[in-house]
């Protein structure tokens, strides 16, 4: 983000306070999240950081099993675990940014669940944990992910409304990417009245993307 926000023109007045307050809330943003204690408190995960549904792909197999494969790793980078699903719910709602079928509180539970569960089958030891202790240390875990994914729930309007207003400037693609990028800074801008509070204090009403993630 700090390396498309450097790489934004900035030969209008109004392109300078944009970036500066781009930079503002990046840096904010970094100070507040930057310390989520990930998964067995390692900070970083390899983070594919774009799992839109087109980079998500599933081969039906023989019998009930699926093999899930992803593709474009454009973006891949070392990343807060939360960060990565809280992109990937974000994601649900595709390029048209349809909130209504964002996934529901129950619905990111059971997806985070599995994540765990996934690292942990996965997870390369010298040492087996107890079945009791691992089990405890997953559903603690998972409900300190649930936390760190809805803490990080903005980051990824501000993340694609950046790269957006980078597109907007050097893409051949027939997309408009000026009002994509209004559309993903918009959601930056919705959470974080709901993390001040000034939404509440100005009387406005609740936008429909917080209320289909705060949905249970």
């Amino acid at each position: 983000m700090q390396r498309w926000i450097d790489a934004l023109p900035k030969k209008t007045a109004e392109e300078k306070s944009r970036n500066a307050l781009l930079q503002s809330e990046l840096e904010k943003s970094t100070k507040t999240l930057g310390n989520a204690t990930g998964l067995d408190n390692g900070a970083y995960i390899l983070g594919h950081c774009d799992l839109l549904s087109g980079n998500v792909i599933i081969m039906p197999q023989s019998g009930n099993v699926e093999e899930v494969n992803f593709i474009d790793y454009e973006y891949a980078t070392p990343a807060p675990a939360a960060f990565d699903l809280a992109n990937h719910f974000a994601e649900w709602g595709g390029f048209d940014c349809d909130f209504n079928v964002l996934p529901t509180r129950s619905q990111r539970s059971d997806f985070i669940q599995t994540y765990v569960k996934s690292y942990r089958e996965h997870k390369t030891s010298t040492q087996k944990d107890e079945n009791a202790t691992e089990a405890a240390s997953s559903e603690s875990e998972v409900g300190r992910l649930m936390g760190e994914v809805d803490a990080f729930r903005g980051i990824p309007g501000l993340y694609w409304g950046i790269w957006a207003l980078i597109q907007a400037e050097i893409s051949q693609i027939e997309f408009d990417y000026a009002s994509y990028a209004e559309i993903r800074l918009g959601e930056y801008w919705a959470w974080k009245a709901e993390e001040d509070g000034s939404r509440a204090r100005e009387g406005k009403e609740k936008p429909l993307r917080e209320r289909r993630l705060a949905q249970e």
